[in-house]
């Protein structure tokens, strides 16, 4: 399976998915561990990729995304955004709107 099968195969299994830094346990930057914090506030669980683990997987994500930072948040397989952008949505409650939207329709 090439990167980008892998990707794309990562995003259709995952509803609420985390590509970060570390992990939400032990995030290795301050921008993935205040995304976790965000998304922890939601409720619900969501999946994470800690890109710091495969070097070519972060590489080929910067290029399927168009986005050339992390963390970087997908909802049913649509990049949402990356830090700044979660933590408005956190601020305004779009955010816990979508995941728990998300988490619902994977239960259904």
């Amino acid at each position: 399976m090439d990167i980008n099968e892998t990707i794309k195969s990562q995003l259709e299994e995952n509803p609420i998915l985390l590509y970060m830094k570390g992990t939400p346990q032990a995030p290795q930057c301050g921008f993935s561990a205040r995304t976790v914090q965000a998304l922890m506030s939601c409720g619900e669980r969501f999946a994470f990729v800690n890109i710091l683990d495969n070097q070519e997987l972060r590489e080929a994500l910067k290029l399927y995304s168009s986005w050339p930072t992390y963390p970087q948040l997908y909802i049913n397989g649509e990049l949402v955004g990356g830090c700044d952008i979660i933590m408005e949505m956190s601020e305004n409650g779009e955010l816990e709107k979508a995941v728990k939207e998300a988490a619902k329709q994977a239960e259904a």
